[in-house]
This record gives structure tokens, C-alpha cells and sequence, in this order.
């Protein structure tokens, strides 16, 4: 194995999908979890037969090569509106059972139009935006949109969901379990005006890695989408979802350079880790792009194209030629640079596993 590589503790991933498919199985809710966190079919089978009752996709391509690896049952948590998407999604829909979405009246009409065209009927959820400000109905124009859409022909509206994150009154918190509850609370209580209404929605779906388990606890909640938690990354560890030891991918960077005792220069820059999550930032404040694992002097300060600068409290042993492993701050978009991982087993070994879903931005 040369580097940079991904690297997957095989054991710590495995008791992670048991973990998740056990909160799921305790609250008695579905598990559909995000597949944009590996984006690889095998992975997604191992949860699937842990317990998972489908999977979440935010992309129609990403939808399509976990169908042709035999995944029967995807929603595309994310609403269509092209006309080429949506031709995808029909099609895809007579072979598994597809769910899409939908968060404006006009996007619900496209559905509807392409689905009359082809002669069937797409199951739909209605997204909804609870704090996060990102794609989703206004939550107080929710019912009229639903009413609305449920008059459309060729949709069958079985549910809502949201996204919303370690959100709590509207901001950024650390206090997780409570930011879940209230993420459930939104959602049960929208889906019961909604069947007030006359819209007899049966999913509400709700829950990132941070909020499932305790979103899950609240009454009227069938299913929860994690994605981060097959790996867990740094970010994941500050919001204390998981562990330090409950990480389970790691860079595996070579030491190229070293230009004086307080600097170091390691083979993966901004083309090997994601810096979507920068350091310093409210609510987790992370020291820089990565932890160095087994070594608390050093810091991931910079990042260039292909190269990683590390800087140095003190004096270290490391030289040039050693081999440093970096827990990144984000392993989703970590992840999607990498076309391939390395699943390592408890006796060393690798298995080299192609990122199959890896660029499917479409």
C-alpha cells in the first residue's frame, strides 16, 4: 500500500453498523442509512444485513450503481428537478423500489409529468426544512404544499423527512441529544397536522449521526438516515458521538520532508483531505485538517494541492521516510477524493475495495 491511503479498521466499523442497527432495533424505527458517507455497494450489503431496512442516496447515479450491486430498496434524499434526473429515477423506479423527494410544488409537478408519461406511479416524501436552512419546505407551508401535492396524479406521498444536524434553537450546539428530540418533536408533530389535513403520511424520517439515536426516541418518528457513523470521524468525536477508539478511518501519509524540527511535510494535501470543516470554528473549535494519531504535539496546520503541512510543539523522533495516520475532520467528503479504500482486518491484512460511488455527482 503506497500513500496517501484510506485506511478502514474492518472491527471498529463492523461494531459501529451493530451499534447503529441496535439503537434503531431498541426505538423500534427503520434504519435507512446514507450511503454518501462510503459510497461503496459492499459496505452497504454488510448494513443491509446487520438490519438496515434500505438505504439513502443523495444522487441518482449513486442510486444507480448501488441498484446494479443488487440494493432493491433506496430513497434519493434529495429533491429532483432536472428533467434528465428525473428520467433516470423513472426508470430506475420499474426495476426497485425507489423513493424520491420533492420540496416545492414545481418540482413535485415534474415528477408527477415524467411518472404520467411513463405510465406509473413514484413514491414520494415531502422535505422539510426544520433550522438547518438548506433544501426543504418552510415548515409553516408545509400542509399547503402537501395538500397540494397529494391532489397530483401518478404521486403516492408516503412521507416526510428532514435534515437537520446538531441544530438547536436554530444554532450550531453541542448538545446533541436534545437538538435530536427537538428535530423528532418537529417532525411527529408536522405529521399529525399533515393526517388532520387528510394526508395520510406513514414515514417520518429523520436523524444525521448526531441526532438519530436520541431523535429516534420520540413517538411518531418510523426511521432514522445516519450516514458518518459506519466510520466516525474527528468532528463526529467532539459532538461525543462516538469514542476516540470508535474511529475507524485513517490517511496514511508519508513524511517527504522536514525543514526544520518545528515542520513537517507529508504526501496528502487538499486532494487527500476534505476542508469543508475548517479549524476553529464554532460549536467544536478543531485543531487543524486532522488528528495525528499518537501524536498530541503535532497539528495538520496547512494544506496545499499535495501537500500537508505539520507543525511541531517540541521536539519528535519522526523523519523523513515514517509513515504518520491522520483521523480526518470530515471522512464524508475525505472519503469521495479516494478511488479506492483499504479494509484492514485484525491481522494486518488489506483488502483493497474500489469506491464505486466515488464522482457521482449527478
Amino acid at each position: 500500500m503506497d500513500t496517501p491511503a484510506l485506511v478502514i479498521d474492518k472491527r471498529k466499523m463492523d461494531q459501529n453498523i451493530r451499534k447503529m442497527a441496535d439503537i434503531a432495533q431498541k426505538q423500534q424505527v427503520g434504519l435507512r442509512p446514507h450511503i454518501k458517507t462510503h459510497k461503496i455497494p459492499l459496505l452497504a450489503m454488510r448494513q443491509l444485513q446487520a438490519g438496515a431496512t434500505g438505504i439513502t442516496v443523495a444522487k441518482v447515479t449513486e442510486a444507480e450503481v448501488m441498484a446494479e450491486h443488487g440494493i432493491q430498496d433506496i430513497f434519493i434524499a434529495y429533491p429532483l428537478v432536472s428533467g434528465m434526473k428525473i428520467q433516470k429515477a423513472v426508470e430506475l423506479s420499474k426495476n426497485i423500489r425507489l423513493i424520491t423527494a420533492f420540496d416545492s410544488l414545481e418540482g413535485a409537478r415534474k415528477l408527477a409529468a415524467a411518472a404520467d408519461q411513463a405510465e406509473l406511479e413514484l413514491e414520494v416524501r415531502m422535505e422539510i426544512d426544520t433550522g438547518l436552512r438548506r433544501t426543504g419546505v418552510l415548515y409553516d407551508q408545509a400542509v399547503d404544499l402537501a395538500k397540494k401535492v397529494k391532489a397530483l396524479s401518478r404521486l403516492n406521498l408516503t412521507g416526510i423527512y428532514t435534515f437537520r444536524g446538531p441544530i438547536l434553537d436554530g444554532k450550531p450546539t453541542l448538545d446533541i441529544e436534545e437538538a435530536g428530540r427537538q428535530e423528532g418533536r418537529l417532525m411527529a408533530e408536522l405529521a399529525d397536522k399533515l393526517r388532520k389535513e387528510g394526508v395520510a403520511v406513514s414515514d417520518v424520517s429523520v436523524g444525521s449521526t448526531s441526532t438519530s439515536a436520541s431523535a429516534a426516541g420520540v413517538e411518531g418518528i418510523t426511521e432514522i438516515r445516519p450516514g458518518t457513523y459506519v466510520f466516525y470521524d474527528r468532528m463526529q468525536e467532539k459532538y461525543q458521538c462516538c469514542s476516540p477508539e470508535e474511529r475507524a478511518a485513517a490517511i496514511h501519509v508519508t513524511v517527504v520532508s522536514k525543514p526544520s524540527e518545528s515542520l513537517l511535510i507529508v504526501d496528502g494535501g487538499s486532494k487527500t483531505f476534505a476542508t469543508d470543516v475548517q479549524p476553529d470554528q464554532p460549536p467544536i473549535f478543531l485543531k487543524g485538517f486532522g488528528e495525528i494519531a499518537g501524536h498530541p504535539e503535532m497539528v495538520l496546520e496547512r494544506l496545499t494541492e499535495e501537500h500537508g503541512m505539520i507543525t511541531v510543539a517540541g521536539k519528535t523522533d519522526v523523519q523523513i521516510g515514517d509513515v504518520l495516520q491522520i483521523i480526518p475532520n470530515h471522512i464524508c467528503s475525505t472519503l469521495n477524493l479516494h478511488n479506492e479504500v483499504f479494509l484492514q482486518n485484525e491481522d494486518g491484512s488489506l483488502e483493497k475495495q474500489a469506491v464505486l460511488a466515488r464522482g457521482k455527482l449527478q
